[in-house]
């Protein structure tokens, strides 16, 4: 695997470096969600590709509060007990996405292992609203693994978001450390239930950088297009804090390269792959 020296990994190269975000349509959502106080993971979570996504349309919303029931080592959403559920979320989300003029919006929350239903209620309730009040909106949703209960899984299949995906987020021998509630299997399951119960599009995304091998990211890969997977995106991965997992190495464009041309080889549909790629990156065009 091409990456910078490990005495260097502390210092980002150039080509992470994100450029602050620009143009007449970012210009005017932005002044949207101020003027409205949105709630947008793109703000909230200082996405680098904000301005290339607000400018196509696209934003990113997350429902079921801001408090995790799990602490995963990259994340930085604080994890603790989550508030109760805001039943007029759904209605709240989907004005929001109206106000925005949102073409395609996608949808992610917090884990919520706390919840009989693991929030798959309101995460159904959310599209249908959406449905309702935006008729146009393609979706997206960003789904955590509902502890690979199928009758929660179910309520997102029934709802028929154009894409459902459910993020991996590194190798099997990092999953440990980086997703410690999480099972590298039972992901893989996630996806292949999904697929397998009529779902129309399925994706799911790796962070580079923690460690891990080039054999190790063609194996996920491999293991992805076995569970039927369309869409796959890979990203740098970088530390939210001190107190999270240290970035090992920076990934170069080359190599992310590599990845997309094996990506592609293998058989998807879509392959996004790049230093500053994230989940939602290009998510648009991951429906046709």
């Amino acid at each position: 695997m091409e990456k910078i020296a490990s005495k260097e990994k502390n210092r980002k190269p150039n080509w992470v470096r994100v450029k602050l975000p620009t143009g007449k349509k970012y210009t005017q959502l932005r002044g949207l969600v101020d003027k409205y106080k949105l709630h947008t993971i793109c703000t909230s979570g200082s996405c680098p590709n904000m301005g290339e996504c607000w400018g196509e349309g696209t934003a990113t919303f997350m429902i079921l509060g801001n408090i995790c029931t799990r602490s995963c080592g990259f994340c930085g959403v604080k994890t603790g007990r989550p508030e109760a559920i805001d039943w007029e979320e759904p209605e709240k989300v989907a004005r929001s996405i109206k106000i925005m003029g949102i073409k395609h919006a996608v949808l992610t929350s917090v884990d919520r292992d706390d919840l009989k239903d693991m929030g798959s209620i309101i995460w159904a309730e959310t599209v249908l609203a959406v449905r309702r009040m935006n008729p146009q909106t393609t979706l997206e949703t960003l789904i955590p693994d509902f502890q690979g209960v199928e009758k929660h899984i179910d309520r997102i299949i029934k709802v028929s978001p154009e894409v459902v995906s459910h993020n991996m987020e590194t190798v099997k021998r990092l999953t440990r450390a980086v997703r410690i509630q999480a099972r590298y299997e039972r992901s893989l399951q996630v996806l292949k239930y999904l697929k397998k119960s009529g779902t129309n599009r399925t994706k799911s995304g790796i962070m580079l950088g923690l460690g891990e091998r080039e054999d190790e990211v063609i194996k996920t890969l491999e293991d992805l297009r076995l569970s039927d997977v369309d869409v796959v995106t890979l990203g740098q991965y970088l530390q939210p804090s001190k107190n999270h997992l240290p970035v090992e190495a920076f990934i170069t464009p080359k190599q992310f390269k590599i990845y997309e041309t094996i990506g592609k080889e293998m058989g998807f549909r879509h392959v996004e792959s790049g230093a500053l790629v994230r989940s939602s990156y290009k998510a648009k065009k991951h429906i046709l």
